[in-house]
C-alpha cells in the first residue's frame, strides 16, 4: 500500500535521523517534511515502531497515512515540481 509520512520536528539531529530512516526504508521524500512509498503492512508496522523510538521524548508530530492507488491518483500538485537527491539538496 501507498505509504505518506509527514512529520513536523524542531530539533535538527532527530529530523535528520527521521530523513534517513525513511529514505534507509525506501521511502521517496516528495517535499523538505514528507516521504512517501510502497510499504506492506508488516513494513509499514516497522517504520511506525522506528519512528516511534527516534521521536521518543522529543518535540515531534510524526503523521503516517495509508493511501490506496486511487486516492493517491485523485492528488492534486500545484506549483513547481521539486525533487530531492541522496543529499537532499534541492533539484528544481
Amino acid at each position: 500500500m501507498i505509504t505518506l509520512v509527514i512529520y513536523d520536528i524542531t530539533e535538527d539531529d532527530v529530523r535528520l535521523r527521521v530523513a534517513k530512516f525513511l529514505r534507509s526504508k525506501g521511502l521517496t521524500r516528495i517535499q523538505k517534511s514528507a516521504f512517501i512509498g510502497n510499504l506492506t503492512v508488516s513494513q509499514r508496522k516497522d517504520v511506525e515502531n522506528g519512528l516511534s523510538n527516534l521521536i521518543f521524548g522529543k518535540k515531534a508530530n510524526v503523521q503516517i497515512f495509508p493511501l490506496t492507488p486511487a486516492s493517491y491518483s485523485q492528488r492534486v500538485v500545484l506549483g513547481v515540481e521539486v525533487k530531492y537527491d541522496e543529499q537532499d539538496r534541492l533539484i528544481v
